[in-house]
């Protein structure tokens, strides 16, 4: 089983949707064995009791609240029986540390939260008397609070504010969160008035109806646009080229008059007095440096919009290609609807696993060894050994298992469209084509995802931990370096764009030949290179067809808010709103609208491989939509009547070779 397929037939034999078997099967295992290992980490910090001390939370001396502990070799107070004791009490829960992000404060383990606010330390006494609830350290006693001289290091600070458990998490949080204001403005640094701040937040709480209707809207717009799309698809074509041809035309002759007008101005400076001319011999030099400015940006631009006609004289039929897709793309959706569903299902599984990540991460944080810090004098839990790398092991399953799963959806909608382009009659369609999708990339082709996912992983670590080294480095003056790191992170991002576009394409051809990723990968490469123009076309019209359509979307769902929230007089109130409204329209069609997107990459892979191996004869008959067909056929038509020009001047010439061929056979025989 080679790389790229040394082991399978030299030349492709595509045959759509006849033979299945099971792809790059070793590479599904390594994926079961990596995903057994993040099992088995979620496991140990559950083992350890990492994920109690998370949930259950725990004290300054590392005892556990709610339940019976061990003592901790060299920590005091470790050991106690808290289990009466189930929350968790911060003497000072306002001391927040924003870079670590954590409380800086002593925390012990109570049987209650503080009901009311205390300001004296006899408050604490009445209330550790009444509730049996000691807020101050184990080894003070509740009675003898006002008169300790330790009462102001191990008592909480005052006033201690009001406080309620956490559902779940069980930690004494402040009623009022007014102390949480340092915190606050580090993170809302942009508003400097809280005022302002207070009036948004308002004006949120008081249009979550409205903001929830035009998320919904923005949803529907999205559904809608992806079946219309085709009808409209080459009224935005043509209008897009309309616009770049006349936008190209129009800023070639503004560059081409300003600089005929500024060289009369010239000439008529230079007819003046020569005394003028030296007085103001320093404004000439300059308005010629501006003149021949003029006349470099000018030829610049007349020979980009040269090429750029070129360019649209040449691709002309390839964008009639790109409507026909768009066009084909549009029937899709309509015969298999439930791929509208697969950004939510993505969606669900990526929430899914990162609500899981996190928790884990969480775990881990509470994992391992208790120490004591120097600094603190508190109880904290690390990772020592070879065990404090199962964080870097989890960072990489964040990587992989997503890109695997947005893989997932790839090779899902790649085997439904196959399965649409290469059944000829489409009333013979299978029932479910997505289900039917979903069952053979489950018992199919899970090693091939998994193998396209982790090089796309490959690519993206690196540019993370460039990105954070860049970020390390900002405000520093070493300028070069950060440049250099710059051009890295472009590199790595272009590449893994590329590899993106090319793992979509071997994922499609493994959905029709079932074949290895490597060989696929192969395969489809070989023929987007020889359709390199088209994909050319497709890649740019189509994108920025895409992209006005995103634009649309936002552009209705923000006129839809506008209009409800007119109501409101205080126009300050609706711009959080607005902003919320339109981040989700664009997220909402940007996740649609990819899928769309999905759809016409493979309709285009499968058109190209019908076009190369089938010419419409019997036996050879085409897969593909009217639409294309169509295309096709005026295709035919447009080079038709050069072949035929060619045919006659090549039997023309062969009759006069034939001619000049007899008259020297006479001379040849009488010598």
């Amino acid at each position: 089983m080679g790389c790229c397929g040394s082991a399978e037939r030299a030349k492709r034999e595509w045959k759509p949707l006849e033979d299945r078997s099971c792809t790059d099967l070793p590479w599904f295992l390594l994926f079961t064995l990596f995903c057994v290992g993040m099992g088995a980490i979620c496991g140990y910090t559950i083992v350890t009791g990492g994920a109690s001390r998370l949930v259950f939370g725990y004290d300054s001396y590392g005892n556990t609240c709610g339940q019976r502990n061990e003592a901790i070799e060299g920590v005091k107070l470790s050991g106690l029986d808290h289990t009466d004791r189930k929350y968790v009490f911060f003497l000072d829960p306002c001391n927040i540390d924003i870079v670590q992000r954590k409380i800086k404060s002593m925390a012990l383990c109570v049987s209650q939260c503080p009901t009311e606010e205390m300001k004296t330390y006899g408050d604490l006494r009445r209330f550790a008397m009444i509730n049996g609830s000691e807020l101050c350290s184990y080894e003070l006693a509740g009675h003898k609070y006002p008169s300790l001289p330790e009462r102001f290091d191990k008592c909480p600070k005052l006033p201690v504010p009001q406080s309620k458990a956490l559902p779940v998490f069980n930690r004494c949080t402040p009623v009022d969160i007014s102390c949480y204001s340092k915190f606050a403005e580090a993170v809302v640094t942009f508003v400097s008035d809280n005022t302002v701040l207070h009036r948004l937040i308002a004006g949120v709480v008081a249009s979550k109806e409205i903001i929830v209707g035009l998320c919904l809207l923005a949803l529907v717009l999205s559904m809608i646009l992806m079946v219309i799309i085709r009808y409209i698809s080459a009224v935005l074509v043509w209008i897009l080229t309309f616009i770049v041809v006349l936008g190209s035309l129009g800023g070639t002759s503004v560059l081409w008059w300003l600089y005929i007008d500024h060289r009369l101005t010239m000439n008529e400076t230079v007819a003046k007095d020569l005394k003028e001319v030296k007085e103001t011999n320093g404004e000439t030099e300059a308005s010629k440096d501006h003149m021949q400015a003029l006349l470099v940006y000018a030829i610049s631009a007349t020979v980009f919009t040269v090429i750029l006609l070129l360019l649209m004289l040449f691709m002309r039929k390839r964008v009639a290609l790109t409507i026909a897709l768009f066009h084909v793309a549009g029937k899709v959706f309509i015969h298999l609807p439930l791929l509208v569903l697969q950004p939510f299902c993505t969606f669900l599984a990526l929430f899914l696993f990162w609500v899981y990540w996190i928790l884990v991460l969480l775990f881990l944080g509470t994992t391992g060894i208790p120490e004591k810090n120097e600094e603190t004098g508190l109880t904290e839990f690390r990772l020592s050994g070879p065990l404090q790398y199962l964080t870097w092991y989890h960072a990489v399953g964040l990587i992989w298992i997503s890109e695997f799963i947005l893989a997932c959806q790839q090779m899902t909608v790649a085997g439904a469209v196959v399965t649409y382009y290469f059944t000829r009659d489409k009333n013979k369609l299978p029932l479910t084509p997505i289900l039917s999708s979903v069952l053979r990339l489950m018992r199919y082709h899970l090693g091939t995802v998994a193998k396209g996912s982790f090089i796309i992983t490959l690519v993206k670590i690196p540019r993370l931990i460039l990105m954070y080294i860049y970020n390390q480095l900002k405000g520093k003056e070493n300028a070069c370096a950060r440049c250099l790191l710059k051009a890295c992170i472009c590199c790595l991002w272009c590449l893994e764009k590329c590899l993106n576009y090319l793992n979509q394409n071997a994922y499609a051809a493994t959905a029709i030949n079932s074949t290895s990723f490597c060989t696929s990968a192969r395969d489809a490469f070989v023929i987007l290179v020889e359709n390199a123009l088209r994909v050319a076309a497709i890649n740019t019209v189509g994108d920025f067809v895409l992209f006005l359509g995103k634009v649309l979307i936002v552009t209705c769902t923000a006129f839809a808010g506008v209009l409800a929230l007119n109501y409101q007089r205080d126009y300050t109130e609706w711009v959080l709103p607005l902003i919320i409204v339109c981040l989700f329209a664009f997220l909402v069609a940007h996740c649609f609208l990819s899928i769309f997107e999905i759809v016409v990459d493979v309709l285009f892979l499968c058109f190209a491989i019908d076009t190369k191996y089938n010419d419409g004869t019997p036996g050879k008959e085409f897969y593909m939509d009217k639409a294309l067909m169509e295309f096709v056929e005026n295709s035919r038509k447009s080079v038709a009547p050069a072949e035929r020009g060619r045919s006659k001047r090549s039997r023309a010439r062969e009759e006069a070779e034939l001619t000049e061929m007899k008259a020297m056979a006479p001379g040849t025989s009488s010598a």
